[in-house]
């Protein structure tokens, strides 16, 4: 079974729940880090939670949905190793697999239907990384990142 991780602030709480019925769906075991209501809750907590366990593991992918998703992505991406995306249709979602590797799906409920989500989500999931070009990239990026963890 594929595992997955999911997260949402009181904003995406809603569009958190449908995908993760699409997600349990189409097969995968998904572990809902929050919120568990529409009740008014901060997103970096939530965001901070999914992003550590993917800096961690290495493996995983997540999603975190909020209102506009950007805050998401600023706090998703403080971590070592996350690549947080955040898409607003499915061919930003298809290339940030392909050119970036991304790790981490951030989606604004403000900004997506449901259906776009739906569309983006699906292309997420099933694009791979190109490597070649997009291999090197990635590379100066953990080196930016080894920098910065040395203090230089």
């Amino acid at each position: 079974m594929k595992n997955i991780m999911i997260g949402s602030d009181h904003a995406g709480f809603n569009l958190k729940e449908y995908l993760k019925k699409i997600l349990i769906k189409e097969g995968y075991e998904v572990d809902d880090v929050g919120t568990h209501s529409p009740q008014r809750c901060d997103y970096p907590k939530i965001a901070a939670r999914l992003s550590k366990a993917v800096s961690v593991s290495g493996s995983e992918r997540g999603i975190l949905v909020c209102k506009s998703g950007i805050g998401n992505s600023i706090a998703a991406n403080r971590f070592p190793g996350v690549r947080a995306a955040l898409c607003c249709n499915a061919r930003a979602g298809r290339l940030s697999r392909e050119h970036n590797d991304s790790n981490i799906l951030v989606l604004g409920s403000s900004f997506v239907s449901r259906k776009q989500a739906q569309s983006i989500l699906k292309v997420w999931l099933k694009t791979g990384f190109a490597g070649g070009r997009h291999q090197r990239r990635l590379n100066q990026i953990k080196k930016i990142e080894k920098q910065i963890a040395k203090g230089k």
